[in-house]
Formats: C-alpha cells, sequence, structure tokens
C-alpha cells in the first residue's frame, strides 16, 4: 500500500519462541500463518480481512528470509486458484478473502479444489462479514463448506484459539487431503489480546524445489473418469479421516459440568458474547467458568456425530446457538439424535431469532428464556428481562425522529466522486432521470441522499453488466458506473468486454481515484504510486481501447463539474452507437491527505514556505436556500445562524473539517447558484515578498472599503 506503512505490525511477525505477541486477531491470524510454515500466500483484500493483507505486503523482508511467496490477487478468483500448488505438493498455502462475496467470486477455484483434493495444507480464511459492522448481502459461508465439502472451522474469539486454529487447520487439510475454511467474524478479527509466540518456521518443501521437481497425479484433476471417483474419496476416506483428526485433537471443546438437566451446543464464534450472557444471568464468572454444560464447535462442519450425541444424552433440552439462517446445524442435531433413538429436546431457532447478529443482548433474552422453560431453578428468583416495547413506543422517544436528522452513510469531505455525481444531477436537471446501474465501491453512496442516484448493484465490477438488458432502442441510454477497483478485479472483461462484444449503446462511468479505496487504499494496476513489487501505471483508458471501446472520454480532474456536465451530456446524446466510456480521475481524498499531511508538515518544520486553501462562505452573500448542501453533500458544509435580526434563516458556512477541494464552489458556479463561496491561500513561513504583497493587498481593500463607508447615504434620525 503506498500511503500508510505497517512497519510496527512487520515487527510483531519478527517475535520469537516464548515472547508474548500482543494485538489483534487478525494480526495474530498472519503471525499464525508463518508459524506454521506457510509456504504461499495470497487473497483480495476486504473487510474484515484487509489488516492480513496490508501488513503481509509490507513484510517482504520477513517474507524473503523464510522464502514464503506473498501476491495480492487480482480477485478471490485469483486466490483461490493459487491453492493448486498444494494439489500435487506438500506445501502450505493460505489464501485470504472477505465473505461471502469472496466465496462467490472464488467459487469455481475452490468446488474444483475440493473435488481433487490437496497433498499439502491449503486453508482458506474467510472474513465472515456477518451482522451490525457488515456492508454486504447477509449470508452465511457455511452452506458454501457443505456444498463442497470443504472442512469449515469456527474458533472461539481469544488470540491463543485463533492461532490454534490456523496450526490445525494445516494439520486437519493435510490429514484429510481436504482443503479448510477458518471462518473469523468481524468480532473476532478485532478482538485484542495475547498469545505465546513460537519461531517462524520455513517451509518444508518450498516452491522451487515443486518447480525444479515437477509432479502430476491425474487422480487428482477434476476431468472424468477422476472426477466420479472424487465423490467417493470425500466420503469414504476424507470425511472419516477428518473426524478421526477432529475427534483425537480435540478440537470442539466442552466447559462447564459434564452433567446437567440442560446444555448448550454453539459455534465457536459464538462463545463470548454466549459467556456475557450467561455472566449477566449469574450462571458463569469472569474466568470461564458455568454452571451451564457448553459444547463449542470449534469445527463447524463436519460435525462430530459421537460428540454431540454423548453431549445430549441424559438432558431434558439443550439450546442450539447458530447465528444466521437456514439453522443448517440445528437440522443436522435433529437429525443425529433421532438415528440414535435420544429424545432430548432441541430448542434452538423457537428462542433466538431466525436471522440477524446475536449480540449478547440477543442472546442475554434467548438464553434466559431457554433456561426458564427448561430449568428454571438455575436462575432461582430472579425477575423477567423488562420489555422494551414501552420504551420504544414512548412519544418522547419517537419525537427524536423529527429531531434528530437521519444520517445516511456518505463521501468524506473532499472526496473526488461527489462532484461526478453531482454533475450527474445537473444532466438530470437538463435530460431527465436515467437508468442508472451502480456498483461496489465507494461510488454506491450515491444512491443516498443528497444525490439518490442509483437502481441496482448486481456485484464488484458488475454495473455496465448489469444494464446489459437494456441494450435495446429507447429515447434514453442506460448508465453505469463502477470503480477503478471493480474494473481491474472483474469489470474489464464481465462488463466492457460484454458491452463491446454486444455492441451495448450505453455509457460506462469508471470512478478512477488511483487506489482500492473502499477495501482501504491498496495500490491496484492503474494505481499512480510507483510500487517496487508490483507495475502499477497501466492505464484503463488503454485497458478500455484494447478491448475494442472506440468511444473514450478522459477527466484528470473530476472537481471540474462543468466539464464532468458536459461530457456525460455529450455521452447520452451522441448519435455514435456502441459503449461510451468516461474514466472520471482524481486521487481518493483520505489517501491523498496520508500522504501529503506528513510531506506539510515536514515542509513547514524546516521553515518552507507552504500555502494551504481553505474556502469559505461569504455571509452577506448567502441568501440562505442551501442550494449548495443540497448538491454537493460535503460533510464540511454545515449552516449557521447569523445576529442580524432581520436575517431569520442560516447561511451556509465551512467548518474546519474541509480540505481545500474546492466542490462546493464548482457546484455553485457550474449550477448558477449564488457566488458566496470564496477562496482563502493561508500561507505558512512566508517570504518577503509575501509579507509585502499582504500589506499591499489590506492597503487596498482598506482604501475601497473607506471609500464605500464615505458614500455611504447616511439619512437623519
Amino acid at each position: 500500500m503506498a500511503e500508510r506503512s505497517f512497519a510496527r505490525e512487520v515487527e510483531d511477525l519478527k517475535l520469537g519462541e516464548g515472547e508474548t505477541f500482543r494485538g489483534e486477531g487478525i494480526l495474530a491470524i498472519t503471525k499464525a500463518l508463518l508459524q506454521s510454515g506457510v509456504g504461499y500466500v495470497g487473497g483480495y483484500q476486504g473487510a474484515p480481512i484487509s489488516h492480513l493483507m496490508d501488513v503481509l505486503a509490507d513484510a517482504e523482508d520477513v517474507l524473503d528470509e523464510l522464502g514464503v511467496h506473498f501476491e495480492n490477487s487480482a480477485s478471490e478468483a485469483a486466490a483461490a486458484a493459487m491453492l493448486s500448488a498444494s494439489v500435487m505438493y506438500p506445501i502450505r498455502g493460505a489464501v485470504t478473502f472477505k465473505a461471502t462475496v469472496g466465496t462467490n467470486v472464488a467459487s469455481d477455484a475452490l468446488a474444483n479444489l475440493a473435488s481433487g483434493g490437496v497433498t499439502g495444507g491449503a486453508l482458506v480464511i474467510v472474513g465472515e462479514d456477518y451482522g451490525e459492522g457488515s456492508s454486504i448481502m447477509q449470508e452465511r459461508s457455511h452452506a458454501f463448506a457443505m456444498k463442497s465439502q470443504i472442512w469449515l472451522l469456527d474458533p472461539r474469539p481469544n488470540l491463543e484459539s485463533i492461532v490454534k486454529a490456523v496450526e490445525d487447520g494445516f494439520g486437519l487439510s493435510e490429514a484429510s487431503n481436504t482443503p479448510v475454511m477458518l471462518q473469523v467474524r468481524i468480532r473476532t478479527c478485532h478482538v485484542h489480546g495475547r498469545f505465546v509466540a513460537k519461531d517462524n518456521r520455513r517451509p518444508s518443501f518450498t516452491l522451487r524445489e515443486a518447480l525444479e521437481n515437477p509432479r502430476r497425479d491425474t487422480n487428482r484433476i477434476v476431468l472424468p473418469p477422476a472426477s466420479f471417483l472424487h465423490e467417493k474419496e470425500k466420503v469414504e476416506k476424507r470425511w472419516p479421516a477428518a473426524v478421526e483428526f477432529i475427534k483425537s485433537r480435540k478440537l470442539n471443546e466442552r466447559f462447564g459440568p459434564d452433567q446437567g438437566e440442560v446444555g448448550i451446543i454453539l459455534q465457536g464464534g459464538m462463545y463470548n458474547n454466549a459467556m456475557r450472557a450467561l455472566q449477566l444471568l449469574g450462571l458463569a464468572d469472569v474466568y470461564g467458568g458455568t454452571a451451564v454444560p457448553l459444547y463449542v464447535l470449534n469445527v463447524a462442519y463436519p460435525l462430530i456425530d459421537d460428540e454431540l450425541a454423548e453431549f445430549c444424552a441424559g438432558k431434558k433440552s439443550v439450546l442450539m446457538v447458530e447465528e444466521g439462517q437456514p439453522e443448517f446445524i440445528e437440522q443436522s442435531l435433529a437429525h443425529i439424535l433421532r438415528k440414535r433413538g435420544i429424545d432430548t429436546r432441541i430448542v434452538g431457532k423457537d428462542v433466538l431469532p431466525m436471522a440477524g447478529e446475536y449480540t449478547t443482548a440477543v442472546l442475554l433474552k434467548g438464553v434466559r428464556e431457554f433456561v426458564l422453560a427448561h430449568a428454571p431453578r438455575l436462575l432461582g428468583n430472579q425477575s423477567p428481562l423488562p420489555d422494551p416495547s414501552p420504551v420504544l413506543d414512548d412519544p418522547k422517544v419517537k419525537a427524536l425522529a423529527d429531531v434528530v436528522p437521519a444520517r445516511p452513510a456518505g463521501f468524506c469531505t473532499g472526496c473526488p466522486e461527489r462532484p461526478i455525481f453531482a454533475a450527474m444531477k445537473l444532466v438530470e436537471k437538463d435530460l431527465g432521470p436515467h437508468h442508472v446501474a451502480a456498483d461496489i465501491g465507494c461510488h454506491l453512496f450515491s444512491i443516498l441522499p443528497p444525490f439518490n442516484i442509483g437502481a441496482t448493484t448486481m456485484g464488484y465490477g458488475l454495473g455496465p453488466a448489469s444494464a446489459s438488458a437494456f441494450n435495446v432502442e429507447a429515447a434514453k441510454r442506460p448508465i453505469s458506473i463502477m470503480g477503478d477497483g471493480g474494473f481491474w478485479h472483474n469489470g474489464l472483461s464481465t462488463s466492457v468486454g460484454n458491452a463491446v462484444y454486444n455492441k451495448h449503446d450505453g455509457v460506462i462511468l469508471i470512478v478512477d481515484n488511483h487506489y482500492s479505496a473502499a477495501t482501504g487504499g491498496q495500490d491496484i494496476p492503474s494505481s499512480r504510486a510507483e510500487n517496487g513489487r508490483r507495475k502499477t501505471n497501466n492505464g484503463i483508458v488503454d485497458a478500455v481501447k484494447g478491448i475494442g471501446v472506440k468511444w473514450v472520454r478522459q477527466i484528470d480532474r473530476t472537481y471540474d463539474v462543468g466539464r464532468m456536465r458536459d461530457t456525460l451530456q455529450e455521452a447520452l446524446t451522441t448519435a455514435e452507437k456502441g459503449p461510451k466510456v468516461i474514466v472520471a480521475s482524481s486521487e481518493c481524498m483520505l489517501n491523498r491527505q496520508r500522504r501529503v499531511k506528513p510531506l506539510v508538515a515536514k515542509a513547514v518544520k524546516e521553515g518552507r514556505r507552504v500555502v494551504r486553501e481553505r474556502f469559505g462562505v461569504d455571509e452577506d452573500v448567502c441568501t440562505g436556500d442551501h442550494a449548495c448542501i443540497r448538491l454537493s453533500g460535503c460533510p464540511s458544509l454545515s449552516v449557521k445562524h447569523l445576529d442580524d435580526p432581520l436575517r431569520d434563516d442560516p447561511v451556509a458556512a465551512i467548518d474546519n473539517s474541509c480540505v481545500g477541494c474546492g466542490n462546493c464552489g464548482e457546484v455553485a458556479e457550474a449550477a448558477v447558484l449564488c457566488p458566496s463561496f470564496y477562496r482563502a491561500d493561508v500561507i505558512v513561513n512566508p517570504t518577503g515578498f509575501d509579507r509585502i504583497l499582504a500589506r499591499v493587498r489590506d492597503a487596498v481593500i482598506g482604501f475601497l472599503q473607506r471609500r464605500r463607508d464615505a458614500r455611504r447615504i447616511v439619512f437623519p434620525a
């Protein structure tokens, strides 16, 4: 990554035997990979696993010393395909990406990998982006693991368990010749803690050795007749081997008393929230002791029938804590107990929500309802939990909605994508509304106020492809949008190539902010920064022309709202047929600030002249209609009440979060709004000439002000 350094985190990767590692869960996974003798790592960035990729990208010295190959993959599919190195050779490999979207993209490679099986340990680390902090559709990786019979680990959210899961994952993969999926939730990735580190290990068999000693086994290749045998091998050899490994290594854990009239079975990732709920009910302590027997599924798939049957036997009922839907584990548990004639009652989604994140508050309510119904003596004389509905129905609470404004997600201050959508609103004023197909990325915020632009989003780099059905004769052309990250991920072939091939007569707007900005500002092929390890500065315009697009326009400064508007109008009204591609380029402001601020601070400290642009609103000129705010939506644009008793309406104002992009003034000029915006240059360490010029300006302005005051007509009292 060009604009951020992870040097401190890289130092943590160097910790040796007996030293204490302190940090986040996702960084603990990174260290665990090196301790486990991994030979190669790949992946595609995306919350909540981006940190793993970012740190390894800065750890080239550590990786080179160990002989570990790392690369930022072009997509999740490219990452998953890397694991083919572990098919023929005893090399441990790991890839990582966001789930479930990344799993969907990688599905072809993963399915083939799981069919033929592996020789070396193959670990797929998926950031389960589910629940309150999620940014994607709400689905589970569990379904994919079951579909392709990839074993699924779901460790307890503490660093020791997470590190052990990485080590066990490689072992399980090698013992069963099956890829293993390590599922880590948002909270697991960001939990802080510590563990005792081990020395990093060089891979026992390297990629160089594999290249110099090639092997092939047609039984591992997904091609008939071998592919027919793969299914039998899965159930007759790999599955039993996995079950034996899980049982012998005791990967699933039990806590609390051996016996009890009730018990709780839970996914490993639910452990912290479940324990907190039990603590609040007085059924557990802060040290991990619990009055209710717990069976923790650190391996969510496959289930170990014998262990589940043993845990449930003799209990009146068990609560199945399974986040998300459908209730795969609960259904399997019912099947297991039914086949064995165990009449323990299974309680799950009847006291817990069918969908949504299982926070402590959710589990507290569900666990309490379960215990009250099946083992009330455990709670003693506890009073029932208060019903929250009266509070929510309180008129005072409801009145808050009228007072507190809604805060939809929006663009950062100074974001270069904001003027693009301001220009689109101006075009809409002249040509009317158009169908706009959106895409994944920061630009998707355009669907919310104040722009309200965008009708659909189908996937990363699929914006133009999702408009392909509208390739028909009509009075208006469809518009589609995608970012530069989506363009290189999937959009070049699937969207632009598809539009060229099918002669799609629509407008494709590619937002080029020089980074994969929404995932943390990672470099991509078209990034402007020089990167010693990767080839950057590959132009998007060259790529689309190379695939056959004839009508291409490049805008190098998106803040030029007038030019953006005119280019969009040209694309929508030109007589030329075929795809019209506009590449709108300006650097992501967040990354620009990360890059520029240290340089400015250094220059100021060294006494060099530095000019900072600031913008403001002339209170005497502003009419208070706030059209500039409605058309810009910049967080630094606010309102300000005046002391003037003759002016009731607040005027526009710019606060100190302004980064000097100038979009507000550009929008006001392009839309022919009031000319109330002004720019001021703040000069730090001014030269002698700057000081003389400032005195001259003050003198001229003072003279003009005094002359105006002298000419003012004063009426007698």
